[in-house]
């Protein structure tokens, strides 16, 4: 009991004792916003942040289903611009590699 970390999980980073943990170690089966294309619209699904990161992703409106639109990525891809809402984001890759998301199905017609 005295060589166990409490609030250290398998996955290498510090969680909050007590605290659920949403992370996953593998790679989502489907698209992430770091791997979005530039100008591309698409939804949020989820987002795999934990901690204070995942708190801010809230705060600043990365909830399921919200919209989100790539402005621009910078020239190594770090950081990536994104219009959510009425605002404009700066997300670093590694935090855009949190975030997965839906592309909107085309509209039928």
């Amino acid at each position: 009991m005295f060589g166990k970390r409490f609030g250290r999980r398998r996955h290498g980073h510090e969680h909050a004792a007590g605290q659920p943990c949403d992370c996953a170690d593998a790679a989502a089966p489907g698209l992430t916003l770091r791997h979005a294309p530039h100008g591309c619209c698409c939804r949020v699904r989820r987002h795999r942040a934990c901690g204070a990161v995942r708190q801010r992703l809230l705060d600043l409106g990365f909830l399921p289903g919200a919209e989100v639109e790539v402005v621009r990525v910078a020239t190594l891809g770090d950081p990536i611009e994104v219009r959510i809402g009425g605002y404009f984001v700066a997300l670093r890759k590694e935090e855009a590699d949190r975030i997965d998301v839906e592309l909107p199905l085309p509209a039928m017609g």
